[in-house]
């Protein structure tokens, strides 16, 4: 199988802190849906009730340590990813949130950056860099399976063409 990375990114920063948990991503009364057009009208509810209404298409959440900590739900990464999250910058995640947004298809790098909301930056996943402004920082570069992964759509995306 051919190596392939995933886009560069570029996008309006909204600007996070530390041990976002996966209730306040997406309050839990909103799991049993499948709409995400619902469940992205509710993306990040839990810290600012207007944030669905201001995300634009390509934006990018930049966060703390311990981004998606607390259940397991994949609903967490699929509504950001419906809301038009591009891509999420955070100095760790939780392991389980990790691998959901990667199983989703939503980007995300680790990477400690200085930013402001409503800073424009660029990601090179491909590289591992994050520029703001002047300046470059250092993220984790995915291994090149999971970017195949992600510049396939998801898991499933990416099994279904692994199988043809």
């Amino acid at each position: 199988m051919n190596s392939k990375n995933i886009n560069k990114f570029s996008g309006k920063v909204w600007k996070f802190g530390d041990n976002i948990d996966t209730d306040v991503i997406i309050p839990g009364k909103y799991l049993r849906t499948t709409d995400m057009s619902l469940l992205a009208s509710h993306a990040m509810e839990g810290i600012d009730p207007q944030f669905s209404q201001k995300v634009q298409k390509g934006d990018i959440i930049v966060a703390g340590k311990n981004f998606g900590c607390g259940s397991s739900r994949e609903q967490a990464p699929l509504a950001l990813k419906h809301a038009g999250i591009a891509c999420i910058v955070a100095e760790s995640f939780a392991r389980i949130f990790f691998r959901n947004a990667i199983n989703v298809g939503l980007p995300i790098i680790e990477a400690k950056i200085d930013c402001e909301e409503g800073d424009v930056i660029e990601i090179n996943p491909g590289k591992g860099l994050v520029k703001n402004k002047n300046k470059t920082y250092p993220a984790t570069k995915l291994p090149d399976f999971l970017q195949e992964i992600l510049a396939d759509g998801g898991l499933v995306e990416h099994r279904k063409k692994v199988a043809v």
